[in-house]
Protein backbone atom coordinates (compact mmCIF):
# COMPACT_ATOMS: atom_id res chain seq x y z
CA UNK A 1 0.00 0.00 0.00
CA UNK A 2 1.46 3.87 -1.05
CA UNK A 3 3.23 5.52 1.86
CA UNK A 4 2.61 8.94 2.85
CA UNK A 5 4.43 11.61 4.66
CA UNK A 6 1.85 12.63 7.35
CA UNK A 7 2.51 15.70 9.24
CA UNK A 8 0.38 15.87 12.84
CA UNK A 9 0.09 19.54 14.19
CA UNK A 10 0.32 20.11 18.48
CA UNK A 11 0.65 22.95 20.94
CA UNK A 12 3.77 24.46 20.50
CA UNK A 13 6.22 22.65 23.43
CA UNK A 14 4.49 19.55 23.44
CA UNK A 15 5.59 17.70 20.40
CA UNK A 16 7.66 15.26 22.78
CA UNK A 17 3.89 13.94 23.61
CA UNK A 18 3.32 14.13 20.57
CA UNK A 19 5.95 11.95 19.72
CA UNK A 20 5.33 9.32 21.97
CA UNK A 21 1.98 8.91 20.67
CA UNK A 22 2.89 8.47 17.24
CA UNK A 23 5.28 5.70 18.27
CA UNK A 24 2.72 4.16 20.69
CA UNK A 25 0.78 3.44 17.31
CA UNK A 26 3.55 1.79 16.07
CA UNK A 27 5.26 4.40 13.64
CA UNK A 28 8.54 6.16 13.93
CA UNK A 29 8.07 9.48 13.97
CA UNK A 30 10.64 11.66 11.66
CA UNK A 31 10.88 15.41 11.81
CA UNK A 32 10.15 17.11 14.91
CA UNK A 33 9.62 20.75 15.22
CA UNK A 34 7.84 24.00 16.73
CA UNK A 35 4.16 22.76 16.75
CA UNK A 36 4.39 19.79 14.51
CA UNK A 37 6.08 16.25 14.18
CA UNK A 38 6.23 14.13 10.78
CA UNK A 39 6.00 10.29 10.05
CA UNK A 40 5.49 8.07 7.15
CA UNK A 41 2.36 5.64 7.16
CA UNK A 42 -0.54 4.14 4.68
CA UNK A 43 -3.95 4.56 4.30
CA UNK A 44 -4.58 2.67 7.38
CA UNK A 45 -2.38 5.16 9.11
CA UNK A 46 -4.10 8.16 8.12
CA UNK A 47 -7.19 6.60 9.69
CA UNK A 48 -5.12 4.99 13.06
CA UNK A 49 -4.20 8.45 13.44
CA UNK A 50 -7.75 10.13 13.12
CA UNK A 51 -9.10 7.74 15.33
CA UNK A 52 -6.12 7.42 17.95
CA UNK A 53 -4.28 10.33 18.33
CA UNK A 54 -5.32 12.72 21.42
CA UNK A 55 -3.57 15.64 21.35
CA UNK A 56 -2.86 16.61 17.87
CA UNK A 57 -5.62 19.31 15.94
CA UNK A 58 -4.87 17.11 12.97
CA UNK A 59 -3.31 14.63 10.45
CA UNK A 60 -2.29 16.62 7.13
CA UNK A 61 -1.33 14.75 4.47
CA UNK A 62 2.09 15.98 2.23
CA UNK A 63 1.90 16.35 -1.28
CA UNK A 64 4.88 18.33 -1.65
CA UNK A 65 7.82 21.04 -0.29
CA UNK A 66 9.78 24.25 -2.69
CA UNK A 67 11.21 26.77 -2.23
CA UNK A 68 9.20 30.05 -3.34
CA UNK A 69 10.63 34.13 -2.92
CA UNK A 70 8.26 35.05 -5.27
CA UNK A 71 4.73 34.47 -6.57
CA UNK A 72 6.18 33.01 -9.90
CA UNK A 73 8.16 30.77 -7.77
CA UNK A 74 5.15 30.38 -5.71
CA UNK A 75 2.84 29.32 -8.94
CA UNK A 76 5.52 26.87 -10.65
CA UNK A 77 6.18 24.93 -7.58
CA UNK A 78 2.79 24.53 -6.87
CA UNK A 79 1.93 23.85 -10.62
CA UNK A 80 4.75 20.79 -10.60
CA UNK A 81 3.08 18.63 -7.59
CA UNK A 82 1.16 15.54 -9.27
CA UNK A 83 -2.52 16.76 -7.84
CA UNK A 84 -3.78 14.30 -10.22
CA UNK A 85 -2.46 11.37 -7.88
CA UNK A 86 -4.69 13.45 -4.90
CA UNK A 87 -7.50 14.97 -5.99
CA UNK A 88 -10.11 13.07 -8.64
CA UNK A 89 -11.49 15.11 -11.56
CA UNK A 90 -15.27 16.36 -9.58
CA UNK A 91 -12.92 17.08 -6.21
CA UNK A 92 -13.37 20.47 -4.41
CA UNK A 93 -10.00 22.17 -3.94
CA UNK A 94 -8.79 25.00 -2.25
CA UNK A 95 -6.40 26.47 0.27
CA UNK A 96 -8.34 26.85 3.14
CA UNK A 97 -5.54 28.44 4.83
CA UNK A 98 -1.76 29.76 4.63
CA UNK A 99 0.48 30.37 7.22
CA UNK A 100 4.10 32.39 6.65
CA UNK A 101 6.95 33.08 9.01
CA UNK A 102 10.03 34.58 8.14
CA UNK A 103 9.23 34.68 4.41
CA UNK A 104 9.31 36.85 1.29
CA UNK A 105 5.59 35.88 0.94
CA UNK A 106 3.28 36.48 3.50
CA UNK A 107 -0.21 37.69 2.52
CA UNK A 108 -2.45 34.74 3.22
CA UNK A 109 -4.93 36.03 0.63
CA UNK A 110 -2.69 36.12 -2.44
CA UNK A 111 -1.06 33.08 -1.73
CA UNK A 112 -4.24 30.73 -1.78
CA UNK A 113 -5.18 32.45 -4.84
CA UNK A 114 -1.84 31.60 -6.73
CA UNK A 115 -1.78 28.49 -5.46
CA UNK A 116 -5.38 27.80 -6.41
CA UNK A 117 -4.73 28.87 -9.94
CA UNK A 118 -1.47 27.42 -10.10
CA UNK A 119 -3.71 24.09 -9.20
CA UNK A 120 -6.48 24.38 -11.87
CA UNK A 121 -3.65 24.58 -15.08
CA UNK A 122 -2.08 21.28 -13.91
CA UNK A 123 -5.31 19.74 -13.47
CA UNK A 124 -6.72 20.68 -16.89
CA UNK A 125 -3.56 19.83 -18.29
CA UNK A 126 -3.92 16.45 -16.19
CA UNK A 127 -7.54 15.75 -16.64
CA UNK A 128 -7.97 17.28 -20.33
CA UNK A 129 -10.83 19.86 -18.61
CA UNK A 130 -11.14 23.67 -19.34
CA UNK A 131 -13.59 23.75 -15.69
CA UNK A 132 -14.00 21.81 -12.97
CA UNK A 133 -17.52 21.42 -11.65
CA UNK A 134 -15.88 20.65 -7.95
CA UNK A 135 -19.07 18.96 -6.80
CA UNK A 136 -17.29 15.69 -5.11
CA UNK A 137 -15.16 15.26 -1.95
CA UNK A 138 -13.80 17.85 -0.21
CA UNK A 139 -9.65 18.00 -0.29
CA UNK A 140 -8.50 21.39 1.66
CA UNK A 141 -5.52 22.38 1.53
CA UNK A 142 -2.90 23.83 4.60
CA UNK A 143 -0.17 26.05 3.35
CA UNK A 144 2.93 26.47 6.08
CA UNK A 145 5.80 28.85 4.60
CA UNK A 146 8.65 29.09 6.94
CA UNK A 147 11.65 31.08 5.63
CA UNK A 148 10.68 30.91 2.48
CA UNK A 149 9.90 26.95 2.23
CA UNK A 150 6.85 26.29 1.18
CA UNK A 151 5.01 22.85 2.88
CA UNK A 152 1.77 22.07 0.96
CA UNK A 153 -0.69 19.16 2.87
CA UNK A 154 -4.11 18.40 2.64
CA UNK A 155 -6.31 18.30 5.45
CA UNK A 156 -7.56 14.42 6.24
CA UNK A 157 -9.41 15.30 9.31
CA UNK A 158 -11.59 18.25 8.54
CA UNK A 159 -13.16 19.86 11.72
CA UNK A 160 -10.73 20.10 14.20
CA UNK A 161 -9.54 16.81 16.15
CA UNK A 162 -10.27 18.60 19.77
CA UNK A 163 -13.86 18.07 18.77
CA UNK A 164 -14.81 14.75 20.03
CA UNK A 165 -18.43 14.97 20.28
CA UNK A 166 -19.03 15.27 24.04
CA UNK A 167 -18.59 18.57 25.01
CA UNK A 168 -21.93 19.77 24.80
CA UNK A 169 -21.20 22.67 27.04
CA UNK A 170 -18.21 24.42 28.04
CA UNK A 171 -16.85 27.61 30.74
CA UNK A 172 -15.77 30.90 29.72
CA UNK A 173 -12.46 29.79 29.31
CA UNK A 174 -12.18 26.09 28.44
CA UNK A 175 -9.16 24.18 27.93
CA UNK A 176 -9.53 22.15 24.93
CA UNK A 177 -9.37 18.47 24.89
CA UNK A 178 -6.20 18.18 22.88
CA UNK A 179 -4.38 20.34 25.00
CA UNK A 180 -6.03 18.87 28.47
CA UNK A 181 -4.66 15.21 26.84
CA UNK A 182 -1.15 16.56 26.27
CA UNK A 183 -1.08 17.81 29.57
CA UNK A 184 -2.21 14.90 31.02
CA UNK A 185 0.24 12.90 28.93
CA UNK A 186 2.74 15.14 30.22
CA UNK A 187 2.55 13.97 33.91
CA UNK A 188 3.26 10.81 35.51
CA UNK A 189 -0.73 10.02 36.61
CA UNK A 190 -1.77 6.56 35.50
CA UNK A 191 -5.31 5.25 35.91
CA UNK A 192 -4.67 3.83 39.22
CA UNK A 193 -3.68 6.67 40.81
CA UNK A 194 -6.16 9.85 42.18
CA UNK A 195 -6.57 12.90 39.90
CA UNK A 196 -8.32 15.86 40.64
CA UNK A 197 -9.53 19.14 39.56
CA UNK A 198 -10.80 21.57 41.60
CA UNK A 199 -11.68 24.01 39.17
CA UNK A 200 -12.97 21.70 36.28
CA UNK A 201 -15.74 24.28 34.53
CA UNK A 202 -17.45 21.69 31.82
CA UNK A 203 -15.05 18.95 32.53
CA UNK A 204 -12.63 18.74 30.64
CA UNK A 205 -9.09 17.33 32.56
CA UNK A 206 -11.76 14.32 34.42
CA UNK A 207 -13.49 13.87 31.16
CA UNK A 208 -9.90 13.40 28.98
CA UNK A 209 -8.66 11.43 32.09
CA UNK A 210 -11.37 8.85 32.50
CA UNK A 211 -10.98 8.65 28.72
CA UNK A 212 -7.26 7.63 28.59
CA UNK A 213 -8.30 4.87 31.51
CA UNK A 214 -10.25 3.30 29.58
CA UNK A 215 -8.67 3.08 26.69
CA UNK A 216 -11.16 5.29 24.60
CA UNK A 217 -9.82 6.67 21.20
CA UNK A 218 -10.92 10.17 21.15
CA UNK A 219 -12.08 9.65 17.31
CA UNK A 220 -14.16 6.90 17.37
CA UNK A 221 -17.62 8.30 17.29
CA UNK A 222 -17.07 11.24 15.04
CA UNK A 223 -16.38 11.34 11.43
CA UNK A 224 -13.35 12.66 8.97
CA UNK A 225 -12.91 14.33 5.91
CA UNK A 226 -11.01 11.83 4.27
CA UNK A 227 -13.68 9.11 4.97
CA UNK A 228 -15.23 10.62 1.36
CA UNK A 229 -11.85 10.24 -0.44
CA UNK A 230 -12.43 7.04 -2.20
CA UNK A 231 -9.49 7.16 -4.41
CA UNK A 232 -6.50 7.21 -1.43
CA UNK A 233 -8.47 5.95 1.16
CA UNK A 234 -10.12 2.60 1.24
CA UNK A 235 -13.64 2.57 3.29
CA UNK A 236 -12.40 -0.67 4.86
CA UNK A 237 -9.49 0.91 6.38
CA UNK A 238 -11.72 3.34 8.42
CA UNK A 239 -13.77 0.41 9.75
CA UNK A 240 -10.81 -1.10 10.44
CA UNK A 241 -9.41 1.31 12.55
CA UNK A 242 -12.92 2.05 14.25
CA UNK A 243 -13.04 -1.83 15.39
CA UNK A 244 -9.58 -1.64 16.60
CA UNK A 245 -10.73 1.01 18.98
CA UNK A 246 -14.14 -0.22 20.11
CA UNK A 247 -12.10 -3.61 21.33
CA UNK A 248 -9.75 -1.69 23.25
CA UNK A 249 -12.02 0.02 25.51
CA UNK A 250 -12.59 -1.21 29.13
CA UNK A 251 -14.91 1.10 30.83
CA UNK A 252 -15.28 -1.28 33.54
CA UNK A 253 -11.60 0.07 35.10
CA UNK A 254 -11.96 1.58 38.95
CA UNK A 255 -10.60 4.87 39.10
CA UNK A 256 -10.94 7.82 41.41
CA UNK A 257 -11.29 10.99 39.34
CA UNK A 258 -13.16 13.95 40.85
CA UNK A 259 -14.17 17.15 39.80
CA UNK A 260 -15.25 19.95 41.31
CA UNK A 261 -16.77 23.89 40.53
CA UNK A 262 -18.10 26.83 42.41
CA UNK A 263 -20.43 27.22 39.77
CA UNK A 264 -24.04 24.83 40.18
CA UNK A 265 -24.57 25.25 36.49
CA UNK A 266 -20.79 23.97 35.35
CA UNK A 267 -21.11 21.09 37.69
CA UNK A 268 -24.31 20.24 35.64
CA UNK A 269 -22.63 20.53 32.40
CA UNK A 270 -20.03 18.46 32.88
CA UNK A 271 -21.85 15.67 34.26
CA UNK A 272 -23.65 15.64 30.79
CA UNK A 273 -20.35 16.21 28.80
CA UNK A 274 -19.36 12.77 30.45
CA UNK A 275 -22.32 11.50 29.97
CA UNK A 276 -22.04 12.12 26.44
CA UNK A 277 -18.64 10.79 26.14
CA UNK A 278 -19.76 7.45 27.81
CA UNK A 279 -17.17 8.00 31.19
CA UNK A 280 -19.77 9.74 33.35
CA UNK A 281 -19.65 6.68 35.48
CA UNK A 282 -15.72 6.67 36.38
CA UNK A 283 -15.66 10.57 37.33
CA UNK A 284 -17.23 11.94 40.67
CA UNK A 285 -18.50 16.18 40.04
CA UNK A 286 -19.58 17.84 42.55
CA UNK A 287 -20.12 22.11 43.59
CA UNK A 288 -17.69 22.58 45.68
CA UNK A 289 -15.09 25.91 46.34
CA UNK A 290 -11.68 25.30 46.24
CA UNK A 291 -11.30 25.97 50.41
CA UNK A 292 -13.30 22.67 50.28
CA UNK A 293 -10.49 20.69 48.51
CA UNK A 294 -9.92 17.79 50.14
CA UNK A 295 -8.80 14.04 50.19
CA UNK A 296 -7.65 11.44 52.75
CA UNK A 297 -5.65 9.44 50.53
CA UNK A 298 -1.97 9.88 49.26
CA UNK A 299 -0.32 10.06 46.27
CA UNK A 300 -2.78 12.16 44.31
CA UNK A 301 -2.58 14.05 41.50
CA UNK A 302 -4.32 17.96 41.41
CA UNK A 303 -4.63 19.01 37.59
CA UNK A 304 -6.36 21.77 36.87
CA UNK A 305 -6.55 25.10 34.97
CA UNK A 306 -7.66 28.16 37.86
CA UNK A 307 -9.07 31.23 36.72
CA UNK A 308 -6.50 33.88 35.51
CA UNK A 309 -8.46 37.00 36.21
CA UNK A 310 -8.68 38.55 33.06
CA UNK A 311 -11.23 40.93 33.79
CA UNK A 312 -10.00 43.70 36.60
CA UNK A 313 -12.99 43.00 39.00
CA UNK A 314 -11.36 38.79 38.94
CA UNK A 315 -8.08 39.70 39.02
CA UNK A 316 -7.99 41.85 42.33
CA UNK A 317 -9.44 37.84 43.93
CA UNK A 318 -6.73 35.84 42.48
CA UNK A 319 -4.15 36.29 44.95
CA UNK A 320 -6.43 35.01 48.10
CA UNK A 321 -7.92 32.04 45.55
CA UNK A 322 -4.22 31.09 44.94
CA UNK A 323 -3.46 31.04 48.56
CA UNK A 324 -6.49 28.98 48.95
CA UNK A 325 -5.77 26.68 46.50
CA UNK A 326 -1.72 26.50 47.41
CA UNK A 327 -3.20 25.51 51.36
CA UNK A 328 -5.47 23.14 50.13
CA UNK A 329 -2.75 21.16 48.48
CA UNK A 330 -0.49 21.76 51.22
CA UNK A 331 -2.83 19.75 53.37
CA UNK A 332 -3.06 16.80 51.24
CA UNK A 333 -0.46 14.50 51.72
CA UNK A 334 2.19 13.40 49.36
CA UNK A 335 0.67 14.34 46.77
CA UNK A 336 1.60 16.14 43.27
CA UNK A 337 0.05 19.37 41.34
CA UNK A 338 -0.24 20.35 38.08
CA UNK A 339 -1.47 23.99 37.84
CA UNK A 340 -1.96 25.32 33.79
CA UNK A 341 -2.08 29.66 34.32
CA UNK A 342 -1.51 32.88 33.49
CA UNK A 343 -1.21 34.15 36.75
CA UNK A 344 1.96 35.14 37.52
CA UNK A 345 2.14 34.97 41.36
CA UNK A 346 1.12 31.14 41.52
CA UNK A 347 4.08 30.10 42.67
CA UNK A 348 4.73 32.80 45.69
CA UNK A 349 0.99 31.66 46.67
CA UNK A 350 1.93 28.14 46.60
CA UNK A 351 5.09 29.12 49.07
CA UNK A 352 7.31 26.95 47.16
CA UNK A 353 8.93 27.15 43.48
CA UNK A 354 7.75 24.50 41.04
CA UNK A 355 9.67 21.90 39.67
CA UNK A 356 9.21 22.60 36.46
CA UNK A 357 7.48 25.34 34.74
CA UNK A 358 6.55 25.14 31.01
CA UNK A 359 5.53 27.84 28.63
CA UNK A 360 2.17 26.68 26.76
CA UNK A 361 -0.08 28.87 24.62
CA UNK A 362 -3.47 28.10 25.28
CA UNK A 363 -5.32 29.82 21.85
CA UNK A 364 -3.14 32.88 21.75
CA UNK A 365 -2.69 33.38 25.45
CA UNK A 366 0.35 32.53 26.45
CA UNK A 367 0.09 30.42 30.25
CA UNK A 368 2.59 28.35 32.25
CA UNK A 369 2.53 24.60 33.68
CA UNK A 370 3.61 24.80 36.97
CA UNK A 371 4.61 21.57 38.35
CA UNK A 372 5.06 20.59 41.92
CA UNK A 373 5.82 17.19 42.31
CA UNK A 374 4.96 15.14 44.83
CA UNK A 375 7.06 12.16 46.64
CA UNK A 376 6.39 8.85 44.15
CA UNK A 377 4.28 6.13 45.99
CA UNK A 378 5.62 2.78 46.49
CA UNK A 379 4.74 -0.55 44.33
CA UNK A 380 1.07 -1.18 44.37
CA UNK A 381 0.05 -4.20 45.60
CA UNK A 382 -1.84 -6.45 42.96
CA UNK A 383 -5.67 -6.07 43.13
CA UNK A 384 -5.57 -3.32 45.19
CA UNK A 385 -8.05 -0.21 44.55
CA UNK A 386 -6.81 3.31 43.52
CA UNK A 387 -5.36 5.42 46.19
CA UNK A 388 -4.69 1.79 48.08
CA UNK A 389 -0.73 0.49 48.53
CA UNK A 390 0.90 -1.75 49.48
Amino acid sequence: MEKFELIVPCHFGLEAVMRREIEGLGYEAGQVEDGRVTFWGDAAAVCRANVFLRTTERVLLKVGSFRAETFEELFQGTRAIPWEQYIPKDGKFWVAKASSIKSKLFSPSDIQSVMKKAMVERMKKAYGLSWFPEDGAPYPLRVFIHKDIVTVAVDTSGESLHKRGYRLLTSKAPVTETLAAALLLLTPWKADRILVDPFCGSGTFPIEAAMIAAKMAPGMNREFLAEGWKNLIPGKCWYEAVDEARELVDDTVLTDIQGYDIDGEMVRAARANAREAGVEHMIHFQQRPVAGLSHPKKYGFLITNPPYGERLSEKELLPELYRTLGERFAALDAWSAYVLTAYEDTERCFGRKADKNRKIYNGMMKTYFYQFSGPKPPSRRAGAKPGERA
